[in-house]
């Protein structure tokens, strides 16, 4: 398929044709064609005129405007336009490409209010209904956990790049631990030597903690004596006076055992997350998890049983051969059980996953069996007294949808919300991980990236720690504008 433009909108435009046909090889190229093929499409901003056609569909519209993001939607509504009316779809998120509309609903709330927020979304994004209604009340949960936050605040991030298999779904930098069990002691000795590296820079630059968040990968594929340490090495070297939040990614129920969550929770860590994705066992075998649904119900059980509080559990809608009906009785099952937030993620088709290179494509019919699963979930999730604190959005997911943090009174889950909303600076430790440097009251926004693989993370340990001298110099420069603002 190709897109013909005589503009810069480059990136707008080709993702917008993605949202319509995901599975297609799309290419776009500056000019006119001299002959139009059925896939191609002719996208034009031209002498106060936007034009699109394509199969046989065509809409124009005249524009005045010199204000490049308005012109920029304006072209996007116009070809939205055509492909709606040649596949008979329209998109959940209308226009919208971007992975933070939550981001985008508040800065529209601060400027002209709910009101305008909600129109913007309908009638200049043409948003759904639902899902501006989905947004104004996600956004009014996260405007609570965002003032919290300090110029100064930042949060830490360790990754444990290691699981039992890799789920089919799967993209993340994680190794199975049949292919990397050697790896993991020499990664784990140098993690904790960042963590104390990563302390000590926060303590001069003189950074207040919010919350700590030991993810992956699957952080319980480290023994209980590791866990423990590594807990230790957060509590002995970061200030954990003013953190508000200690979240360990448990995951995976067959790697939950008494002492790794004795372990846990012994260190302070106050957050974990059980994930079943789902409670259909032909489902997690097809997707390649190595536990059957009643080890999800165990390692619960034994979680309450220890102590924990807050318990997470993450859904994905939309997995193979998983129904409708088998969704819904997950979910049941879940709110059986009561946990303080669920997490419902959208299925995602990741490029680089084995479920696409195995030739797996995404569903185009007019509504995706995810879509109906999500409804589901906010009917139940509302009635079972959940709210909806915090949401984002990823490329390829099934029916460009959107993934959902839910929790009940009291229990939102901090660090998913600063992170998604880029609030304040994310200090990254381990492989894969990124430090997210914030500029505060700003949009301004500098990374430092560790090594990918934990292979490469080891053999480039020392250049990594240098890397991250930077962090030191950013702030050194901020210096005075922090003093400014913090007055």
């Amino acid at each position: 398929m190709n897109i013909y433009i005589d503009h810069e909108f480059h990136y707008e435009t080709e993702n917008l044709v993605r949202l319509f046909f995901p599975n297609e090889k799309i290419t776009v190229l500056q000019g006119t064609p001299e002959h139009i093929g059925e896939k191609d499409i002719i996208s034009s901003v031209k002498d106060g005129k936007i034009y699109t056609e394509f199969s046989g569909e065509s809409a124009e519209c005249q524009f005045e405007d010199t204000d490049t993001k308005t012109i920029e939607r304006k072209m996007a509504v116009c070809l939205y336009e055509v492909l709606v009316r040649v596949t008979g779809r329209k998109q959940p998120w209308g226009i919208l490409t971007g992975v933070r509309p939550i981001k985008l609903f508040r800065r529209l709330s601060e400027s002209g209010g709910k009101a305008y927020a909600r129109d913007y979304f309908i009638n200049k994004l043409l948003v759904s209904e639902e899902k501006t209604n989905l947004s104004a009340v996600t956004e009014e949960y996260e405007r609570k956990i965002l003032a919290l936050s300090k110029p100064k605040s930042f949060s830490l991030y360790i990754s444990i790049p290691f699981c039992p298999s890799r789920c089919s779904y799967c993209s993340f930098v994680s190794q199975s631990i049949e292919k990397a069990q050697k790896l993991i002691e020499p990664y784990f000795e140098l993690l904790c030597r960042e963590v104390e590296y990563t302390a000590e820079i926060a303590k001069k630059c003189e950074l207040q903690l919010e919350s700590v968040y030991i993810g992956g990968g699957t952080p319980t594929t480290l023994n209980a004596e590791q866990l423990a340490k590594l807990i230790d090495t957060v509590n002995q070297n970061f200030d954990m006076a003013t953190c508000r939040e200690f979240t360990v990614e448990a995951g995976r129920p067959d790697t939950i055992d008494r002492d790794k969550l004795t372990a846990v929770l012994k260190g302070g860590a106050d957050r974990i997350s059980i994930n079943p994705q789902t409670l259909n066992d032909k489902v997690l075998e097809v997707i390649g998890r190595k536990h059957n649904s009643q080890q999800t119900f165990n390692a619960y059980q034994l979680a309450r049983e220890i102590g924990f509080k807050h318990i997470n559990m993450d859904l994905i809608a939309g997995l193979p051969t998983d129904t409708v009906e088998s969704f819904k009785n997950t979910l049941d099952k879940i709110c059986e059980l009561s946990p303080e937030s669920i997490t419902v993620h959208t299925l995602a088709m990741k490029r680089s996953s084995r479920l696409t290179q195995e030739g797996n494509a995404l569903d185009t019919e007019k509504e995706v069996p995810a879509g109906k699963m999500l409804r589901y979930c906010e009917e139940k999730l509302f009635k079972e007294g959940y709210h909806p604190y915090y949401l984002y959005r990823q490329t390829r997911m099934e029916g460009n949808l959107e993934n959902v943090g839910w929790s009940k009174d009291g229990y939102d889950g901090i660090y998913n919300v600063f992170v998604m909303d880029e609030t304040h600076t994310i200090l990254g430790c381990g492989a894969g991980a990124v430090s997210k440097l914030k500029k505060p009251l700003s949009e301004e926004l500098s990374r430092i990236f560790n090594y990918k693989y934990p292979y490469e993370y080891i053999n480039g340990f020392e250049e990594m720690l240098r890397r991250k001298e930077q962090v030191k110099q950013f702030y050194d420069e901020l210096a005075e504008y922090l003093s400014e603002i913090c007055v």
